[in-house]
């Protein structure tokens, strides 16, 4: 039996080096206040370089230890809210999606994945991880309201946004159906329902995209 292939973030490395180098300059910042009103400059300093290395340690340390797991049924990414578990024979594509605004074609920072059917993604998924989700892919969101320069799509978007929903024969209302909705609006756009990190992989995209296609082809072939 084929054998799961673990995926290391990158990004959580050096976690604790910052988070420690953060501390120190917190603790040394707080030291010149009190020591001496001549060193409020430098303290002030110190203390600013501190708070951004001590947030982006302790956002590292909170990124699970194993983001991306290639099974033999299926796909999961794990999130520090939750995970997604998308199986294989629902999988129709992986890639890295395109913003072709204006007369640029420039890949996004993102594995997107296109599935057949949504609706088994909508009723797995946590959501916790569905709203933190939500608030993570606004910027992509706006993005893809905006690829034509039309703003009557962003409101027509929005005002939908909350509306229970109809998919696949399921009805869905509440953070589902905001998912949901997301997810359409991003494939019609972009052609892809999820969206990995590439700052949560191992390796670079290309790369990646290379080894998910050949571990997904050799487990159809090998599923009964």
């Amino acid at each position: 039996m084929q054998e799961s292939i673990v995926i290391r973030a990158v990004s959580k490395r050096n976690g604790w080096s910052f988070t420690l180098i953060g501390t120190i300059a917190l603790v040394g910042a707080i030291v010149m206040f009190i020591v001496s009103s001549s060193l409020m400059g430098l303290g002030l300093a110190c203390f600013v370089f501190g708070a951004i290395f001590t947030v982006l340690g302790m956002a590292k340390l909170l990124q699970p230890e194993v983001s991306v797991e290639l099974r033999p049924q299926g796909l999961v990414y794990h999130h520090h809210r939750g995970s997604i578990y998308l199986e294989w024979d629902n999988i129709q594509r992986l890639d890295m999606p395109r913003n072709v605004q204006g007369f640029g074609n420039q890949e996004l920072p993102y594995i997107g994945v296109k599935l057949k059917r949504l609706s088994p993604l909508i009723d797995d998924i946590p959501i916790r991880l569905a709203t933190g989700l939500l608030t993570e892919q606004r910027p992509l969101l706006m993005s893809s309201l905006t690829l034509d320069g039309e703003l009557a799509d962003l409101e027509r978007y929005l005002n939908s946004e909350f509306s229970p929903l109809t998919l696949e024969g399921k009805a869905y209302k509440g953070v589902q159906a905001m998912f949901s909705r997301r997810c359409e609006q991003l494939n019609s756009q972009f052609g892809y329902h999820v969206y990995i990190p590439v700052d949560c992989l191992d390796r670079e995209p290309r790369d990646f995209l290379v080894l998910i296609r050949d571990y997904k082809q050799r487990m159809l072939v090998t599923q009964p």
